[in-house]
């Protein structure tokens, strides 16, 4: 008898490594958190999101400067339907297309983003060659100002990119390595990997507006 009272008394086995799995946890949590570890996952994913703010910015301002662009162009190319229509049309698109911080790390839709601003960059780009064709449109100072707007844009939104796609890199390579993995996987289970822009023709540089 005294020795199964003495039995009864112990811890079962499974609730005894619970407990030990509890505290080697929380001294593992300590740890981590005390040399900053246990925030750099959600750390570099708002700088990322931050990041893609600036991107989103940056092609909604030159999508604002396109309108009045579009009308200059067509006070004196009335001729030239096709290429402003196509102007227009794809700017439509790329303005539908919304992609916020919280769904980034969906793939089909990062994609129709990526898409609809290449779309809208290629059209823009055949209605600036079209401006050769008019010199008093080019020295027109209306149309000079929009050129000079749509340079800075262009500009601006090649450095976003570039800090975008940094950003991420640094916040993939986080979440997909050790430990940052079983940071993530222990203590934001939410955190995915994000989508990134891919390369496309002349992307290493933004398109040339100058006349």
């Amino acid at each position: 008898m005294p020795s199964g009272s003495s039995q009864s008394t112990l811890p079962r086995t499974p609730v005894l490594a619970r407990i030990l799995g509890a505290l080697a946890a929380i001294v593992f949590a300590s740890c981590l958190s005390g040399c900053g570890a246990i925030n750099r996952v959600p750390t570099l994913e708002e700088q990322a999101k931050s990041a893609w703010s600036e991107v989103q910015n940056q092609y909604q301002r030159r999508a604002d400067l396109i309108p009045n662009l579009v009308e200059t162009v067509k006070g004196y190319a009335q001729q030239e339907k096709d290429v402003l229509t196509g102007v227009v049309e794809a700017r439509a698109k790329a303005t539908s297309v919304k992609v916020d911080a919280g769904t980034i790390s969906d793939p089909q839709k990062f994609k129709e983003f990526q898409d609809a601003q290449n779309q809208l960059s290629g059209a823009l780009g055949r209605l600036l060659v079209t401006v050769e064709r008019y010199p008093d449109l080019k020295s027109n100072q209306n149309f000079l100002a929009l050129q000079s707007q749509l340079e800075g844009t262009e500009n601006r939104i090649a450095v976003s990119r570039r800090d975008y796609i940094q950003a991420v890199q640094a916040y993939n390579t986080e979440v997909r390595t050790i430990p940052g993995r079983w940071i993530a996987a222990w203590f934001y289970p939410e955190a995915k990997p994000m989508e990134t822009f891919t390369a496309t023709p002349n992307a290493e540089r933004p398109p040339n507006v100058k006349f």
